[in-house]
């Protein structure tokens, strides 16, 4: 007895619902003031006007249409309505206009007239809005502006909202209005309840202290976060971030970067390259990583820095470069090695320093000590300091502290070289040439003797409390011994070759980069990730697709010797064609050329 009863009840159930079913598959009049029968309308159609006390009411599947007139074309299920018109979908859906055409039978309503559609998120206005009640879907095609609370204010020539997903899709002429930034783009998808914007097409973030340029990006409007790829950098005070990927925090004022990344600073000439970086704009810093390279752009020429990592900081009055582990410095009369890199901008100091955590019995430490060659001679020590004028960024003098060395190879013999070593090194630029050099405090020297001729007078040897050396032509026109202790001039066949060194003797010519390529000729092989992104722009479909192109032919076959009323005033097709980078979109699992890293920036 109990399955009868159970079956019973489920016919009864399904029975009532395909009743109700057919009971709305036809507008119903809810409420007339007056309803009568115009010969002045068409068709013979009836119209309803409102009284003093409330407008005509109609419902269709869930969907309830106010207004002060209405003409319903009852053979075609069809509504025209006028003055005050209010459609409710729910209680999420309120659409208001001046007139509206519906269609019982495909479910399309067209607005016309200051219509604004309201959601529990937005509020859309446009002045005609096509509402697919099957699809749930909004469409304007002659120019619409969202409101949202958080985000600000959308406008675009073309929209379509998508209700079920709560979606926007903004197309031509795209722009969102925020107190604190202006968004221009092509193609905007919008999604109203997490606030979360994706952007196609050149795209373009103004704020107050920033501006963001991308071809593909997501901005998160609510928690003002956004990821930006193709082409795409950031400007803000005078400095300008580009790579594969940025990603941008304006909250925290903070950005960072992966993949070729350029951070150029157009107030003080320098730019700096790499394969990840980040940026904190309110403590004016920067972190660069991966093959980073720093580039100074000083009278005429570049000084070139490039190390594992490098950190800039401080306002550009007292900016601090810091380059650490495996430090190499380039300029075309310079180059330079040491474990890390101090550049005090201000002060016009740059010390190049052995850090303190490598042993002196370490095998390799020899090799980390700073070493820096300048026309011909190479400099080593402990601690090397170069000092420039800030203003006139010209290269005034050198001091190397604890150990130090000075080699430069003789100009005719193979395995010849002029030495000088003591405590301490002086030296002094003119025109960035060194032309003065002063060793203090237990100095020693082998010097190579020749005449005019080029013809070797002798091999001399000395000791003394201090040397002085005059330089001439990028060669030693005169040494000075101060408090000389010995020294003597050997002829070549008298000084045996074991003596020619002097102790902690350590020419390192094959590690002088000859070219900005060479700064990068030990570094091991990168590995960057990979960059998807947002995949590339799929244009919509039509709003009058297949599905409601056959729902709007099948409402014209009840009355096939009239106008299909469902046919009238259907949008134009409006082709939207795919959008196309400016660029090639770039492979951000490859690094760049060094060439290409360092082209125009004073090569």
């Amino acid at each position: 007895m109990k399955p009868f009863k159970s079956l019973l009840f489920i016919i009864c159930f399904f029975s009532a619902f395909f009743s109700y079913g057919q009971n709305q598959e036809k507008i119903i009049v809810k409420y007339s003031g007056r309803t009568s029968k115009s010969t002045d309308v068409k068709d013979g159609a009836l119209v309803f006007l409102r009284n003093k006390s409330q407008q005509v009411h109609f419902t269709h599947n869930g969907a309830d249409l106010f207004c002060d007139k209405a003409i319903y074309y009852e053979d075609q299920d069809f509504i025209e309505a006028f003055s005050n018109v209010v459609m409710k979908q729910g209680d999420s859906i309120n659409m208001v206009a001046k007139y509206l055409e519906y269609s019982g039978k495909s479910q399309l309503a067209i607005a016309r007239g200051d219509v604004i559609l309201t959601e529990p998120q937005s509020i859309l206005k446009t002045d005609t809005l096509y509402f697919d009640r099957v699809k749930q879907e909004a469409y304007y095609n002659t120019k619409g502006n969202v409101v949202r609370d958080t985000s600000g204010t959308i406008t675009s020539q073309i929209g379509r909202y998508y209700i079920n997903a709560s979606k926007y899709q903004f197309i031509q002429d795209v722009v969102l209005v925020n107190p604190k930034y202006t968004l221009n783009t092509e193609r905007l998808d919008f999604f109203t309840e997490n606030g979360h914007a994706y952007l196609f097409g050149p795209s373009t973030i103004v704020g107050e202290t920033s501006k963001i340029y991308s071809e593909r990006g997501f901005y998160d409007t609510n928690n003002n976060i956004g990821h930006f790829q193709r082409n795409a950098k950031i400007d803000y005070d005078n400095r300008t971030v580009e790579g594969d990927s940025l990603y941008f925090d304006r909250t925290k004022s903070f950005a960072s970067a992966t993949n070729n990344i350029t951070v150029t600073d157009t107030l003080n000439k320098s730019t700096v390259k790499g394969h990840y970086a980040e940026v904190w704009r309110a403590q004016d810093s920067m972190y660069i990583t991966k093959r980073a390279l720093a580039i100074t752009v000083q009278d005429k020429d570049s000084i070139y820095i490039h190390a594992d990592t490098l950190m800039v900081t401080g306002k550009p009055e007292n900016r601090i470069t810091r380059a650490y582990y495996n430090a190499r410095l380039y300029k075309s009369d310079m180059a330079g090695k040491s474990d890390s890199i101090h550049v005090n901008h201000k002060e016009g100091l740059t010390q190049m320093i052995n850090l303190n955590r490598f042993s002196s019995t370490d095998a390799f430490a020899t090799k980390r000590k700073p070493v820096l060659w300048n026309i011909g001679n190479q400099m080593t020590g402990d601690t090397i300091h170069l000092i420039s004028n800030p203003k006139t960024e010209q290269l005034d003098s050198l001091k190397v502290f604890e150990n130090a060395f000075l080699i430069s190879k003789d100009t005719i013999s193979e395995d010849g070289f002029n030495q000088i070593k003591g405590l301490r090194l002086i030296g002094l630029f003119k025109d960035n040439e060194l032309y003065n050099v002063d060793i203090i405090k237990n100095a020693e020297t082998i010097r190579y003797l020749r005449n005019d001729e080029g013809e070797l007078i002798g091999i001399q040897k000395s000791k003394s409390g201090k040397i002085n050396v005059q330089i001439i032509d990028q060669a030693i026109d005169e040494v000075r011994f101060i408090n000389q202790i010995d020294g003597n001039i050997f002829p070549e066949s008298d000084f045996p070759k074991s003596g020619r060194r002097l102790r902690d003797f350590d020419w390192r010519g094959e590690e002088q980069p000859l070219s900005v390529e060479d700064l990068f000729k030990d570094d091991p092989p990168l590995d960057l990730p990979i960059i998807k992104g947002l995949d590339d722009y799929v244009p919509p479909e039509a709003f009058i697709d297949d599905a409601i192109a056959k729902r709007i032919e099948e409402a014209g076959k009840a009355s096939p010797e009239k106008e299909n009323k469902a046919a009238r005033n259907l949008p134009k097709k409006t082709m939207v064609t795919p959008l196309e980078s400016t660029t090639k979109k770039a492979d951000s699992t490859t690094a760049k050329p060094v060439k290409e890293i360092i082209k125009k920036e004073g090569q």
